[in-house]
């Protein structure tokens, strides 16, 4: 004794306090600190975390060793020697109840908390001159043990070729000199590898005493995690049952707590992600109906859609804590401008679970990103039909994509606007019918141009009075050079199990010629106006023959036409009114009278319900 003054060290009173109550064999033993108890997780990177009222003495050790810094390990062991309870409190907030230590209690809950450390590595050690040698473990741990460093984690595989240790990072220079130090020669003689190190690491660890011999824990935990891209580095689980531990990449600590504490704690509300480009007619319509059908999914679902990012093509915006659906758009003009690497790299960086990108533009550039954005595991929907419609082989790539990294990569808007059309043909794909024919009428718009055209006012003011109504693509070119038609049967062939490409649909244009080589939208009029007497011919044509005329396509015997078509009044499609679409589906199932999947086939309000169902697809699959 010299006299000199100290300090106790971290969780030096509480440890006091806790021999004194041994000793003295208190009947309670208090601890007050600035927060109200333990957390079912980090509360800095979970804000839905809550106070756990009461656990076990072995929870509460389990959840101080993995990082809960609210109890001092080595505290409990003398309150737990006289079974006395200890109850933790809030300095700063007297009426909250805390939480209480005891040994036992009536508990019905299978997690009682989710515990981590941020920042370890792991270290492993490897080689065939390890197999059956006994000392090697002994050496290893005896190594780490003299640096002291502690040891967090252990895993070793049964063919004794590896031993792997997680530890903290501040650790990894001392630990990795003085492994190479002892095990030298051996390293030398090649009888095992140098010291393998993994960086950037976190561990999280489910606790909870009742998970004793629960089924299906650790694959609950698994799939969570791997529904969101989180790849876990090694996993240990005491015989006692009491944690189940993993390692996954520090990058991922926060959506891993996030995506798990909302699973195994499902009282608590489920946030859902949105990121969105392209906020024109469509885009607003789906952000009203977001907006209108909130408190339905809180109440009967709790579920919450919050957009998190959103963009036009000027400018973008993002907010963490979620978009106004119907606000947000007063600040959009006065947000950065918009770079879509950078809306990308937002995404990245903000790595939040239940992620979802949609596309409500008819752009190619937009459409270049989703292979990046499948890979991040964020699910992506879309009303634009590029990306489904290149070659095969991109095609192919981006639904392996969301297969390997668990996003899926819906566009059910793509054909049909709102129809259940791709979702019908997947559940008869998927329940092992098969294909024979199919027969459609797929553009709302061409449907809706050639329903109100009779002759009697020029085909130019009917083309604009779609667009006018919202029926057609921004630039009707597109509607009414067939290309629009092309893809869609493209896609449904595709969907229906069959490879093909864009140019291998053979499109009949019943545009005169003139018409299919314009400069402009304003000069495409010009022309259609300059053709008048070309439509009114169409017209009276199927007029003479008690016809109508149907821009229909089809697929038979493996090949793909669309072109325009004089229809007779037994045909189902002659009766097709306004923007309506229609889909005939023959297969072996319905070989003489096709599945029919019929509705409105265009419009901002019907296509915003089709991506608006595809989300609730993506976020039900999600649970």
């Amino acid at each position: 004794m010299e006299g000199d003054f100290t300090t106790l060290g971290r969780g030096g009173s509480d440890y006091t306090a806790a021999l004194f109550a041994n000793f003295y064999k208190a009947s309670v033993l208090e601890i007050w600190s600035d927060v109200s108890g333990l957390m079912t997780v980090d509360p800095r990177l979970v804000t839905a975390a809550r106070v756990i009222p009461q656990l076990s003495y072995e929870d509460a050790l389990e959840l101080s060793h993995f990082g809960a810094k609210v109890i001092y390990p080595p505290t409990i062991q003398p309150a737990l020697e006289q079974n006395i309870p200890i109850i933790i409190k809030n300095t700063f907030k007297l009426t909250d109840l805390g939480t209480k230590i005891t040994s036992s209690w009536e508990d019905n809950s299978t997690i009682k908390g989710i515990s981590s450390i941020d920042e370890i590595c792991l270290l492993n050690l490897s080689g065939s001159g390890m197999v059956g040698i006994p000392n090697f473990s002994a050496r290893f741990f005896q190594a780490l043990a003299d640096r002291n460093i502690n040891v967090i984690i252990i895993t070793q595989a049964s063919s004794e070729h590896t031993i792997c240790v997680g530890i903290q990072s501040f650790d990894q220079e001392k630990a990795v000199e003085e492994l190479h130090k002892v095990f030298k020669s051996e390293i030398n003689s090649g009888k095992i590898d140098p010291i393998e190190v993994e960086q950037h690491l976190s561990i999280v660890a489910l606790v909870g005493s009742n998970m004793k011999s629960q089924v299906g824990i650790s694959g609950q935990m698994f799939s969570v995690l791997g529904r969101n891209g989180i790849n876990i580095k090694t996993i240990a689980q005491g015989s006692s049952e009491r944690n189940i531990t993993v390692v996954i990449e520090k990058k991922h600590l926060k959506k891993a707590l996030n995506a798990l504490h909302e699973s195994f704690f499902i009282e608590e509300i489920k946030k859902v992600n949105l990121f969105i480009i392209g906020l024109g007619n469509v885009g607003k319509a789906f952000l009203e109906q977001v907006s209108n059908q909130q408190a339905y999914l809180l109440d009967k679902l709790n579920m919450n859609l919050v957009i998190i990012g959103a963009a036009n093509s000027k400018t973008m915006i993002f907010d963490e804590q979620g978009l106004g659906p119907t606000t947000f758009m007063e600040e959009l003009p006065k947000s950065e401008v918009f770079n879509q690497a950078n809306f990308l790299e937002q995404m990245r960086t903000l790595n939040l679970r239940n992620s979802i990108f949609i596309d409500i533009t008819a752009s190619a550039t937009v459409a270049e990103i989703y292979e990046e954005v499948l890979k991040e595991s964020i699910s992506v929907v879309t009303p634009n039909k590029i990306a489904a419609t290149r070659e095969y082989k991109h095609y192919s790539l981006l639904k392996s994509l969301s297969k390997k990294y668990k996003s899926q990569f819906l566009f059910e808007t793509n054909v049909g606007a709102g129809l259940p059309v791709l979702s019908t043909l997947s559940d008869l794909v998927k329940s092992g019918d098969q294909i024979i024919k199919i027969e459609a009428v797929l553009s709302g718009s061409l449907n809706f141009i050639f329903n109100n055209y009779d002759g009697n006012r020029p085909f130019v003011e009917v083309v604009k009075l779609a667009k006018k109504e919202g029926y057609t693509e921004p630039d009707p070119r597109l509607d009414l050079s067939g290309e629009d038609v092309m893809r869609k049967i493209l896609i449904l062939a595709r969907e229906s199990g069959y490879q093909f490409d864009l140019d291998e649909v053979m499109g009949n244009s019943f545009l005169p010629e003139s018409c299919q080589t314009s400069e402009n939208e304003a000069d495409f009029y010009l022309k259609l106006a300059a053709d008048e007497t070309h439509f009114s011919k169409l017209y009276q044509e199927a007029e003479s023959k008690e016809c109508k005329l149907r821009y229909v396509a089809s697929f038979e015997d493996e090949k793909l036409t669309t072109g325009l078509s004089q229809i007779s009044m037994d045909h189902p499609f002659y009766h097709l009114e306004g923007k309506d679409n229609i889909v005939l589906f023959y297969t072996h199932r319905y070989p003489e009278q096709p599945l029919v999947v019929k509705g409105a086939g265009a419009g901002a309000a019907v296509t915003a319900s089709g991506i608006f169902a595809d989300v609730m697809r993506v976020a039900n699959t999600q649970q």
